[in-house]
């Protein structure tokens, strides 16, 4: 039984990565629950395998572990957009705590780092080849340059130290445990036709997003983090099927009775027109890629917000 750190453990991809680990593995979930929630965690608080530690990653942990899963920093644009700096210490002190433990326990660790890295990119699909097009003093850079910079950390430990890392880079993800107030395109849409409100497109919904449903995703998170040492490149982690926002709010009004109509607001700074990932290095090295249908993914991410809302 491998014992398993998971930074970030009550959001929204951590819970989800609480789920599938605590079946086999003891689990030491961190979090200051800034967006977080102990909802999330609350089946898994009087299992013997599993621990909480409600604290910030920004401060240093010292435990004994194998493993280490870095989720812990907001991923909601409306969210880490309220505290700028912070989202940015988050992803720089944060990463930088956990790989000074992961060296001293001669442990693996993970960083789930974003599509964000990619900014408003001008190749499509992105490879992680891609260097990007990001604004690094735009009002979404916290996040992103966060980002950029904890990879370049876990390079750099990996090059000194030999610490032995994984980057994921996550794409659009979806599905329970999503927050109401997440802000992202799918859980608005959703909450927003279950609530009868209209539904708010920014733009004229033809920029496209590629959705991976999390259960997809955490089975290629921990396949990342089963695989070969030599493994430590970027690795994209999404689906590779392309929707416009306006062909997700139509989809989403299809599978729910209400009253909504859709609405258009003028396009946010920085909003990326085209999101894509090349999944080849992914379906290579990790055997893996996206199982579930956007619809069927919809119809489970819906039945979830039925039940909270």
């Amino acid at each position: 039984m491998k014992k398993i750190l998971i930074a970030g453990g009550a959001g929204f991809l951590g819970s989800n990565l609480c789920k599938k680990l605590i079946q086999d593995n003891e689990i030491i979930c961190l979090d200051n629950l800034s967006s977080g929630k102990l909802e999330n965690i609350k089946p898994f608080l009087d299992k013997k395998n599993f621990s909480f530690i409600n604290q910030d990653v920004i401060q240093p942990i010292d435990v004994k572990i194998d493993e280490i899963y870095n989720l812990a920093c907001i991923a909601s644009p409306i969210q880490y957009q309220k505290n700028p700096i912070q989202t940015l210490k988050s992803s720089v002190f944060g990463i930088n705590n956990l790989l000074e433990l992961a060296t001293k326990n001669k442990a693996k660790i993970l960083q789930t780092s974003t599509s964000e890295v990619y900014g408003n990119p001008l190749e499509h699909p992105q490879t992680e080849t891609y260097f990007g097009n990001v604004n690094f003093i735009g009002k979404r850079s916290c996040y992103d340059e966060g980002k950029r910079c904890a990879e370049t950390l876990m390079t750099d430990f990996n090059r000194i130290y030999g610490t032995k890392i994984k980057i994921a880079r996550i794409f659009n993800t979806y599905g329970e445990n999503m927050a109401i107030d997440d802000g992202r395109v799918i859980s608005n849409f959703i909450v927003q036709a279950l609530k009868n409100k209209d539904i708010t497109i920014y733009g004229t919904g033809s920029q496209t997003r590629s959705y991976c449903y999390v259960e997809d995703l955490i089975e290629g998170l921990i396949k990342l983090m089963d695989s070969s040492d030599e493994i430590t490149f970027p690795i994209n982690l999404g689906n590779s099927e392309e929707h416009s926002i306006l062909e997700t709010a139509e989809l989403i009004l299809s599978k729910i009775n209400t009253k909504s109509k859709i609405s258009f607001k003028d396009l946010p700074e920085d909003d990326p027109i085209k999101r894509k990932p090349d999944i080849t290095l992914a379906k290579k090295h990790l055997n893996w890629e996206p199982k579930i249908s956007f619809e069927k993914g919809i119809e489970k991410t819906i039945a979830y917000f039925k039940e909270i809302i």
